[in-house]
């Protein structure tokens, strides 16, 4: 808005090209963005060595390879002659010296055989010799295939679907491709994958002077968000549901959908179908009256602002089908979807319902086959306490190292053992489950004790910190109602 959309002396000049304030402004904060794509693969390599469980630094490291200022530019390739792309020689091979600025596909292919290196060296290397031999054979390995390798790959699937998008958008047959990308953005931007639409945007407004690509992703976050907008309204009664809501669907009209996507859409699903509908119909008209943005990074609703003036009218319409279309669709199956408890539609009792703080950790070795959960309820008789559900040490719900847990938002796993409505008795199997199969793929055994309401009860104690035997330690207590 500073530095790129014209408002001032007839269309010729920004708000940064006639004050030097905001002129200066307009460069400084370039520093954040140009910091984001310039660096993009470190981040990208370390949060897949986060999500997977191996060594973070390792990850910062490869990351910090594939942007090297020994290299080549990622953004100066294809302005730059091959012939004057610089080299490594290895005399029998020579490698380009490129880098991977803004790439999305070549990092994720390198944090991820990163991963299985290091799982690999530290499955064979005895443990004496460990902690020198496994980062170090597995940056090595990682940083070789991955400039010679993976990041070639990654670069070329990265341009050839630059290509079928600048393609699709140019062809005849460019509203079937607005329909098939408004469709599948929003799964794009679940994947990171959506990155690779700035170079494309900044292609065609380099070539053209204009995008008509970024209306189409204003409109998708609009319609992602207007899915959300249903979802508060339905559950309007929902004051846990509310807290995630409001500020998802306020943060996604504002341009940041992610809050929506994995908070609610992408939870319940059918609001992220309904969004893709939405944003699909939006897409069409954007490109089939022909709505031009001039700068992109502008998002949600602000987005017209990056639309050049005489398409305003064309992307108000647009708007208003992505608005319109998603929460009336949302509205409706969510309706038919959505549980009375879901909604907040049940009694104050059922409304006070919280996640219990509480966890116990899983013990045992690798070697266990299975594992089961067994009931830790009270029997019929309140004896005014929950036992321990698995062995292991208890630790407070906001120390599992998994958000799904820490921040509350609860999902379905393992294979059940006991039904909907089924009666159950302290010690009876609840669930079953592969523990060394969950541990030797790098994932925490964090087993979940959840309260779903606390009824009349009161004085409710949560005991952690203590080792728990299941079946008998109490980790929950209460004031016996009995």
């Amino acid at each position: 808005m500073i530095g790129e959309i014209r408002f001032f002396n007839d269309g010729t000049q920004s708000l940064a090209g006639i004050s030097q304030f905001w002129g200066g402004m307009y460069q400084f904060l370039w520093l954040i963005g140009e910091a984001v794509f310039h660096l993009l693969p470190v981040g990208i390599v370390w949060s897949i060595t986060k999500k997977m469980g191996t060594t973070q630094i390792l990850g910062i490291v490869l990351g910090l390879t594939l942007v090297s200022p020994q290299l080549l530019n990622g953004f100066s390739v294809a302005s730059t002659k091959a012939a004057d792309i610089p080299f490594w020689d290895f005399g029998f091979a020579h490698v380009r010296m490129i880098g991977y600025q803004g790439q999305v596909i070549a990092a994720m292919m390198a944090g991820f055989v990163l991963v299985y290196l290091e799982r690999l060296f530290r499955r064979i290397c005895p443990e004496v010799i460990s902690m020198i031999v496994v980062p170090f054979c597995s940056l090595l390995l990682a940083v070789l295939i991955s400039h010679t390798i993976v990041g070639p790959i990654g670069w070329r699937l990265g341009d050839g679907i630059a290509h079928i998008v600048y393609s699709g958008l140019t062809s005849p047959y460019r509203l079937f491709f607005a329909a098939i990308f408004g469709l599948l953005y929003a799964p794009l931007v679940m994947t990171g994958l959506h990155h690779m639409t700035n170079a494309i945007d900044s292609q065609l407004i380099a070539a053209t002077g204009s995008t008509i690509l970024w209306p189409m992703i204003a409109l998708s976050n609009i319609a992602q968000g207007s899915s959300v907008v249903a979802m508060s309204v339905l559950q309007k009664r929902n004051k846990r549901a509310q807290q995630v809501n409001v500020p998802a669907f306020i943060s996604c009209y504002l341009g940041v959908t992610e809050p929506a996507l994995f908070g609610v859409n992408l939870k319940y699903v059918f609001p992220l179908v309904c969004g893709m509908l939405g944003s699909s119909c939006a897409a069409m008209i954007s490109v089939g009256f022909g709505a031009e943005a001039l700068s992109i990074g502008v998002g949600g609703i602000p987005g017209i602002l990056s639309i050049r003036p005489r398409f305003f009218l064309v992307f108000l319409v647009a708007m208003l089908v992505a608005m319109i279309v998603p929460f009336l669709l949302t509205l409706i199956v969510g309706k038919a979807k959505l549980t009375t408890s879901e909604r907040g539609l049940v009694s104050a009792e059922v409304e006070r319902a919280d996640v219990a703080d509480s966890a116990a950790r899983g013990a045992g070795d690798d070697g266990d086959a299975v594992s089961a959960v067994s009931a830790g309820a009270a029997e019929p008789v309140d004896d005014g306490k929950a036992t321990a559900i698995v062995d292991g040490k208890v630790i407070p719900l906001d120390q599992v190292p998994d958000e799904v847990f820490s921040k509350k938002v609860v999902g379905d796993g393992f294979e059940c053992l006991a039904g909907l409505g089924d009666r159950v008795r302290r010690g009876d199997p609840l669930i079953r489950f592969d523990a060394g199969k969950i541990r030797k793929a790098g994932h925490p055994c964090t087993t979940m004790l959840i309260v779903t309401s606390e009824g009349d009860a009161t004085g409710i104690a949560m005991h952690t910190g203590i080792d728990a035997k299941a079946g008998s330690t109490p980790v929950i207590t209460w004031n016996n109602q009995s």
